[in-house]
């Protein structure tokens, strides 16, 4: 089954590491305003969802969202998160461990397309 977003090693081992410092925790794909477009790691429910945002799926058992008009510009790819070094974005949990998520994509091919629209 094709996902909508996949996790490196690097990012699930962040994860588990995250998640014993905070808890359940959840992911929102920034649009770019304060953070530039990074993946915002966030203490489960500190940032309210609504109708505009959509549920990608999960990346090691951690909700990923992203809102509804970005997904309209990014429904063709699937989106890749990975981490690297360096400080996060200020508002999500992983700035203070010296690492910051990124998101990295690659277009759906013809055959995933379909996949998703069943």
């Amino acid at each position: 089954m094709t996902e909508r977003v996949i996790a490196t090693e690097a990012t699930l081992a962040l994860i588990k590491q995250l998640e014993q410092k905070h808890g359940p925790l959840m992911f929102h794909q920034s649009g770019g305003c304060c953070d530039g477009s990074s993946p915002m790691c966030y203490p489960e429910g500190d940032l309210l969802i609504g109708d505009q945002d959509v549920l990608l799926g999960s990346i090691g058992n951690v909700p990923f969202y992203m809102l509804r008009s970005q997904f309209e510009y990014w429904k063709h790819t699937q989106l890749i998160i990975d981490v690297v070094d360096g400080r996060g974005g200020m508002f999500s949990l992983e700035g203070v461990e010296g690492k910051r998520f990124l998101t990295r994509s690659r277009a759906f091919t013809k055959d995933e397309v379909e996949q998703l629209q069943t």
